[in-house]
């Protein structure tokens, strides 16, 4: 079964999010569960907590179809000792929210390594990041976003992911969500069946589906191999309509959150209706 929704606000309180995501029709949403443009937060109070839960209950969300988000302002591999550890306390308190919402998965994109290092020591820094967050805590699984490839962003690769998994202490505590429009912007075409067959099967042999936790499903405004992170709506951008309709009749993307994060929020509905048409 696929469970299709979007990155809603959390505005007025992470309470807020499954009450958009249901208002919209969708089985999953994603959310923020702090300002993702600021280091500091207030404490999750015990209120909002409780009503986050009871929300999630009484609209039929599960933690397994909830994505959260970690700020922008993270690099889990910073070449600067000094901005290193300050993302890696946040993403440490990032996940300690994620905990205390009793979520499964904490999303986040890798990490950038600023041309002061080399990409082979940034991916070791980023898998050092993630050991030291996943000892202080205690359940939550570590998801990381495949990027565009923009700038000094690694992840772009399939083989970047895989690195840093294998780098990754407590296997069952990382996985991967891949974003369509930075799948398709980092050089992986998706738009027929061959090419959707040979980037999948590539995925599979690099990475594997057992690491798959997630996706972002977005179309681009960028051509194939831009390198450009630039979303677009369901259908209306250098993707088309053929590959969401391969992917939603895919029984490898099963039970696993399908968050939109298209440009227009106020066609989101329509795109989930859209997508769970393609299903036969």
């Amino acid at each position: 079964m696929k469970y299709v929704g979007a990155h809603v606000s959390a505005a007025g309180g992470v309470e807020n999010a499954p009450l958009r995501a249901a208002k919209i029709g969708a089985k999953a949403f994603a959310l923020f569960t702090k300002n993702q443009r600021q280091w500091n937060a207030k404490p999750l109070s015990t209120e909002s907590i409780d009503s986050f839960f009871k929300n999630c209950e009484e609209n039929g969300f599960t933690p397994e179809h909830i994505l959260p988000h970690d700020s922008y302002l993270i690099n889990l591999g910073h070449p600067e000792q000094e901005q290193l550890q300050k993302s890696r306390e946040g993403f440490l308190e990032e996940m300690q929210r994620a905990e205390l919402l009793g979520l499964k998965y904490l999303n986040f994109h890798p990490g950038s390594h600023l041309r002061k290092v080399s990409e082979e020591e940034c991916l070791a820094t980023i898998a050092e990041s993630i050991n030291q967050t996943l000892e202080k805590t205690r359940s939550c699984i570590a998801v990381i976003e495949n990027t565009a490839g923009q700038g000094s962003n690694l992840g772009y690769k399939f083989e970047h992911l895989a690195q840093i998994i294998e780098q990754v202490e407590d296997k069952s505590r990382v996985g991967v969500c891949l974003d369509t429009c930075h799948t398709f912007s980092s050089g992986y075409d998706l738009r027929d069946k061959a090419s959707y067959t040979k980037t999948f099967d590539e995925f599979e042999r690099v990475v594997g589906f057992e690491y798959l936790c997630g996706m972002h499903l977005n179309d681009s405004k960028a051509k194939l191999a831009s390198k450009v992170d630039r979303h677009h709506s369901i259908g209306k951008g250098e993707i088309g309509l053929d590959f969401f309709s391969m992917l939603m009749n895919d029984t490898r993307f099963d039970n696993i959150p399908m968050v939109l994060e298209t440009i227009d929020s106020e066609i989101w509905d329509q795109e989930i209706e859209l997508l769970y048409s393609f299903t036969r």
